[in-house]
């Protein structure tokens, strides 16, 4: 059953995302969660990019733009949000095994609002790769594949 936020509303909102994914600020990069397809095994976040981030600081001073590393995080954040709602994951951690055929090709800018469309390709109890796509009023910023591992519990302490 596909869930869709009725318009200006979330399905899960930031206090609700934290509870799902470890990320808090300045880290955490989805903002609310917008649509969520188990069945097709899709998600879509939104990340409203404000002119008073932390990385504009630096990146860069009188042109501001969000670093594209930054936009797969909030992809594989929204892919984190999707994997947690599913059985036999809850609290468990996922790391970065791989990022692939990444393109960045669309500036993401202060007032700019990025959608954060991911889908799942493999999801097994260790592992997983989903396609994301980040985009700004329907311009690609961001297209990448994306994986993960479900580290134990070992590696972690």
């Amino acid at each position: 059953m596909t869930e869709t936020a009725a318009p200006g509303g979330p399905i899960l909102t930031t206090r609700q995302i934290e509870k799902l994914i470890p990320h808090r600020w300045p880290f955490l990069l989805v903002d609310r969660i917008v649509e969520y397809d188990p069945e097709n095994k899709r998600i879509v976040g939104l990340k409203s990019v404000t002119a008073t981030e932390w990385f504009f600081q630096g990146h860069f001073q009188g042109q501001p733009i969000m670093p594209g590393v930054l936009q797969v995080e909030a992809l594989a954040q929204t892919m984190g949000v999707y994997v947690a709602q599913q059985p036999g994951f809850g609290d468990r951690l996922g790391l970065f095994a791989s990022i692939e055929e990444c393109r960045f090709k669309y500036l993401v800018t202060p007032g700019d609002q990025l959608r954060l469309e991911v889908t799942m390709e493999r999801l097994g109890s260790k592992f997983g790769r989903g396609h994301g796509i980040a985009t700004v009023n329907g311009n690609v910023a961001c297209d990448a594949k994306l994986s993960f591992i479900i580290a134990p519990d070992s590696v972690l302490r």
